[in-house]
């Protein structure tokens, strides 16, 4: 099972937890310090609850038949939902010329 979690309050996000390196490449800078601001203002604050999270990890891995992908939180479940969005209007934008790429005689 691949867990995709969002954030859940725990010390990760804290001083003493997480150190972010300098960003050393130009073009990546601002959007890094826009993530790390972000990430810095959510300690604390973070939606989801660890406890709750073991509950269902464990509940999940004793059905029988855990998911082969599980998107844990509310947030995660958004991100999930958004990158299928974009796949989905990425493979439909050129369906038609993707799909003419077989050999004449393919079945």
């Amino acid at each position: 099972m691949l867990v995709e979690p969002g954030f859940f309050r725990t010390d990760l996000l804290t001083p003493e937890s997480t150190s972010y390196a300098t960003p050393a490449i130009e073009d990546y800078r601002e959007r890094t310090e826009q993530t790390v601001t972000a990430w810095q203002g959510m300690n604390g604050l973070q939606g989801g609850d660890p406890a709750k999270l073991a509950a269902a990890l464990t509940q999940l891995v004793g059905s029988g038949e855990p998911p082969l992908r599980w998107a844990a939180g509310a947030d995660a479940v958004g991100v999930l939902e958004d990158k299928a969005q974009t796949l989905l209007k990425q493979a439909d934008a050129y369906r038609e010329l993707s799909s003419s790429l077989a050999h004449d005689d393919a079945s």
